[in-house]
C-alpha cells in the first residue's frame, strides 16, 4: 500500500467513525501518519473533555483504522 493509499484508507476509517463522535458533540482530525505505522489524530469538541475518550480512541478509532489499514500499529491523540 502506497503512502497515498494508506492516507486515504485512514481518512475513510475516520469518516466511518465521525458520525458517532458527532452525535456526542465531538469530532476527529488526522494530524499525521509516521513511518506508515503510527497515526496521530486530534479528538475535538466534546471528545476533549470526555472521561471515556481513551476508550473511544482504542476501541473505536484504532479498531476502525486497523480495519482499513492493518499495518497501522498505534493510534494516539494529540492535544
Amino acid at each position: 500500500m502506497t503512502t497515498e493509499e494508506l492516507t486515504n484508507n485512514v481518512l475513510l476509517a475516520l469518516d466511518e467513525i465521525r458520525p458517532f463522535l458527532k452525535s456526542d458533540g465531538g469530532d476527529i482530525s488526522l494530524i499525521s501518519i509516521e513511518d506508515d505505522k503510527h497515526v496521530k489524530v486530534r479528538l475535538e469538541g466534546a471528545c476533549i473533555s470526555c472521561s471515556v475518550n481513551q476508550m473511544t480512541l482504542k476501541a473505536g478509532v484504532e479498531t476502525t483504522i486497523k480495519k482499513y489499514a492493518p499495518q497501522i500499529e498505534t493510534v494516539v491523540n494529540i492535544m
